[in-house]
């Protein structure tokens, strides 16, 4: 088990920043789960995103990335670094609501 936070906005409404993640490595893959993994394009960064379409089962599948909410500045997935190996994924089992700003 692992823990992550959520710092962007791309995953809105779902996620909101300050947002924590507890996740667990592997695990079947579906379409819709929230998955966290290193991020293509800056491995030392991690994300997370919505499992969209996935192609082959096991330690050889792979998915499509999905942000919630893409308009979102910074906001990145398959369709800009293409599918990503399931295998070193996380999925999300339980989210901690960030506090409410007052």
């Amino acid at each position: 088990m692992r823990r992550f936070a959520v710092v962007e906005d791309s995953m809105r409404p779902t996620l909101r920043p300050g947002d924590g993640l507890l996740a667990l490595r592997g695990g079947r893959i579906r379409r819709g789960q929230l998955r966290v993994f290193p991020d293509p394009t800056l491995p030392s960064r991690w994300l997370v995103k919505r499992v969209g379409e996935v192609r082959g089962t096991g330690a050889t599948a792979t998915f499509e990335a999905r942000s919630d909410n893409p308009d979102a500045p910074g906001a990145v997935d398959s369709r800009r670094f293409g599918w990503v190996p399931a295998a070193g994924s996380y999925r999300v089992v339980w989210t901690v609501r960030a506090k409410a700003a007052r």
